[in-house]
């Protein structure tokens, strides 16, 4: 019968990380290429700088399947986590596709500060469904971070009813387009 091994904090090496010559965007809707923004905080989690940041990454982790970093930079598991909580965090993870985040709104958790908390929206997409689209959902949720002597950890999150979406919205692909030009139709 093998132990499972335990991991520390330290920073982590993935398929995606290794990488930094990849010039792709990042998941999260910043704008800015992934080894640029969250690349190199899901390396290396202290390397956030704000609270946003890490939250920012942890939603790249869900994105690109980056449980080791997800495990990593939460308060409950950061200290050690086992190789088998890894597998079966990808596994309860598989099922959906992250579409896009939008941050609605910050409290604290700048670098001077010792807590802090991040509203968000992240959008998904259902593949265990065939129909394309069908099943497009919305996590909304304000998460809670805590600042300690190794940096920025995640908390825990209350989650919070979705917010509707307005025609006229910017659409929560970050296409740039207004909502009813681009998704509406799927939701």
């Amino acid at each position: 019968r093998s132990v499972p091994t335990m991991q520390t904090r330290q920073p982590l090496q993935s398929p995606m990380t290794s990488d930094r010559s990849s010039a792709a965007p990042c998941p999260c809707g910043s704008g800015s290429e992934l080894r640029h923004c969250c690349g190199p905080v899901i390396a290396d989690p202290s390397a956030a700088q704000t609270a946003e940041q890490l939250m920012r990454s942890r939603y790249t982790a869900f994105a690109t399947g980056e449980a080791r970093h997800l495990l990593a930079s939460h308060k409950a598991s950061a200290g050690q986590f086992s190789d088998r909580q890894v597998e079966q965090l990808k596994a309860d993870t598989k099922g959906q596709a992250w579409l896009g985040l939008r941050i609605l709104d910050t409290e604290q958790g700048q670098a001077q500060d010792k807590t802090g908390i991040v509203e968000f929206t992240a959008y998904y997409r259902d593949t265990a469904d065939s129909k394309q689209g069908a099943n497009i959902g919305q996590l909304h949720e304000r998460s809670r971070f805590v600042r300690e002597k190794d940096g920025w950890l995640y908390l825990d999150g209350e989650p919070l009813p979705p917010v509707p979406m307005g025609r006229n919205d910017p659409c929560w692909c970050g296409s740039g387009r207004k909502y009813k030009k681009c998704h509406l139709a799927t939701m």
